[in-house]
């Protein structure tokens, strides 16, 4: 469908086969032509690519040296950037994290370290011409709207670098700092913590595995990044403990018949399962599905609040930790005490040397005024984690401040899509009422949902979010029209992972690779473990089960998945 409009004295015109009704609203005049863009990082990259896209003009301005943000380790912690581990490797895997026209190459593997994200980042980079837009080693000092802010929506932006500031205006503004750079270490929630004469830190500053040598090792967290930790402590430290007050479900990267945990578990399919049952059977066919690798009970690991949805933590080698002894789980911390502690519900004291707080992170945005983006009760007032709502003007929006269930960068570039399409005119906000309204339900439904800890409140549904975004955007895929048109690419839609190739099938942005990407997909996952050429018989069952999948398929439709 193609829908024209006169755009100041040139025809104007959206051509997308999936319009829907906001896409055939007016289009107000917009004046955004230069856009600032904050870090070079997964989100900074990606919105400079976006901004391209669209035909903006951005300029990113990336405090260190070099891109990559949370992806490249370095054995210092820098200020004001993200920290990671020499041995991190990413949780979700290769098909599951690559940008929407730009898969991994093959032989990269299944899951991968920080450099070899790092590299993809690099590659992507290149291929889309991003360098050239970032100014590195320049440090965003302030964000301020314009005297004429109401008119205009323009910002003007006071860098330093090289110790010299300049001020420029720009007509738009991204944000894409995170979340991972500033520490929250609620000290005064440890009792004694002032009399220990041990070591203590937060994990942000941890690297490599030798200063805890021989040592008595505490964890306190029970996040990714806290057993990420122990784990590595358990090969050289003395002892080593974990401690958790509400515990996690446990899940491991290698998930049914050897396949990534993410292609399995986020598929259309899967996610129309769990959006139909009730919460409480949902949360059960989770914990069930969870415990057949190991009892989490007779581990000291199930969690304490079983109704509250939690993100479980994925490591590979916990279970087999602790029941060699090399790892003990323990409850809450009670006290510290100068070389040891005590923990709830026990009199015993346990000597420790070394306390890694892995207590997660606080947000704050330091160069903007508190007005624009107001954090109250560690929320930001953000539509659909974006937009402050009470701007004048939509000239302004968060890339990256939100922690999906599963692979980040599919999310931050949709996220980053759609900011685009609403600073030229091509997509508009609801009124600020509406915006108010769902942002105030989100953060009930958070805590209902989730609590209210430190990182809890950014989590969500990836799949949903990102089909939410991209129905906005008119690049969702109508399972229904494929299934008329292309039935083979339907069924790996729907039953298939969830790739993000799918948002460049069909609308704007549309990527004629995007249909070759999704159906040899599991041919790049498959790639780098077979190195040893094996015999296969047939697989009748597999057979037999794509034959029920396709009237599931028919199923699904006729009671309204579309």
């Amino acid at each position: 469908m193609s829908i024209c409009y006169l755009r100041s004295s040139n025809p104007f015109c959206i051509t997308n086969g999936n319009a829907r009704l906001h896409d055939l609203l007016p289009i107000k005049e917009t004046m955004v032509k230069r856009v600032a863009i904050i870090g070079a990082g997964v989100s900074g990259l990606t919105s400079i690519k976006c901004c391209l896209d669209e035909g903006l003009e951005p300029t990113c301005f990336e405090r260190s040296d070099d891109i990559g943000g949370l992806w490249r380790f370095t054995e210092h912690v820098e200020d004001g950037r993200p920290s990671l581990y020499k041995s991190v490797v990413s949780n979700t895997c290769k098909e599951m994290s690559a940008f929407t026209d730009f898969p991994y190459p093959e032989d990269f593997p299944v899951f991968l370290s920080n450099s070899q994200v790092l590299e993809y980042l690099r590659m992507y980079a290149k291929h889309f011409g991003l360098l050239k837009h970032i100014q590195f080693k320049t440090t965003v000092i302030s964000v301020r709207k314009c005297p004429d802010f109401s008119a205009t929506g323009q910002w003007a932006i006071v860098t330093e670098s090289n110790g010299k500031q300049e001020s420029s205006v720009f007509d738009a503004v991204m944000v894409c700092i995170g979340y991972l750079s500033d520490p929250s270490l609620p000290l005064e929630s440890f009792p004694g913590i002032e009399t220990f004469q041990g070591e203590y830190f937060h994990s942000r500053y941890y690297k490599h595995p030798d200063v805890f040598e021989g040592k008595k090792v505490l964890v306190i967290g029970m996040g990714n990044s806290g057993v990420d930790i122990a784990i590595e402590a358990s090969r050289v430290a003395k002892k080593v403990m974990i401690s958790t007050g509400r515990g996690a479900w446990v899940i491991s990267r290698v998930f049914d018949n050897g396949y990534p945990w993410d292609m399995v578990f986020l598929t259309r399919f899967m996610n129309v399962i769990r959006n139909s049952l009730p919460g409480p059977i949902t949360t059960w066919l989770v914990a069930h599905r969870t415990s057949q690798w190991f009892d989490h009970a007779n581990y000291g690991l199930i969690p304490k609040d079983r109704d509250v949805i939690r993100e479980p933590v994925l490591n590979d080698d916990l279970p087999g930790c602790i029941i060699t002894g090399k790892i003990t789980i323990k409850p809450s911390l009670k006290e510290i005490k100068e070389n040891s502690v005590m923990f709830q519900n026990s009199p015993t004291e346990e000597p420790v040397d070394v306390i890694v707080f892995a207590t997660g992170y606080k947000f704050s945005f330091p160069f903007l005024e508190e007005s624009v983006v107001k954090v109250e009760k560690k929320q930001a007032s953000l539509y659909k984690y974006i937009f402050p709502p009470h701007l004048e003007k939509p000239t302004l929006a968060v890339v990256g401040l939100i922690k999906p269930f599963g692979a980040v960068m599919p999310v931050v570039e949709i996220q980053a899509r759609w900011v685009t399409r609403i600073f030229n005119g091509l997509c508009q906000l609801p009124p600020v009422s509406t915006m108010v309204e769902e942002i105030n339900e989100t953060k009930k439904n958070k805590i209902r949902w989730f609590g209210l800890s430190y990182d809890e409140i950014l989590k969500t549904d990836c799949l949903v979010y990102i089909d939410e975004l991209a129905s906005l955007i008119g690049t969702k895929p109508s399972v229904l029209a494929l299934l008329f048109k292309d039935p083979i690419l339907a069924m790996k839609v729907f039953f298939g992972p969830c790739t993000a190739y799918q948002y460049r099938l069909t609308g704007p942005g549309k990527w004629d690779g995007a249909r070759n990407a999704i159906l040899t997909q599991w041919e790049r996952t498959v790639k780098p473990t077979r190195t040893r050429v094996v015999e296969e018989p047939p697989n009748f069952c597999f057979n037999l089960l794509k034959l029920i999948g396709l009237f599931a398929l028919f199923a699904a439709i006729f009671l309204g998945f579309k």
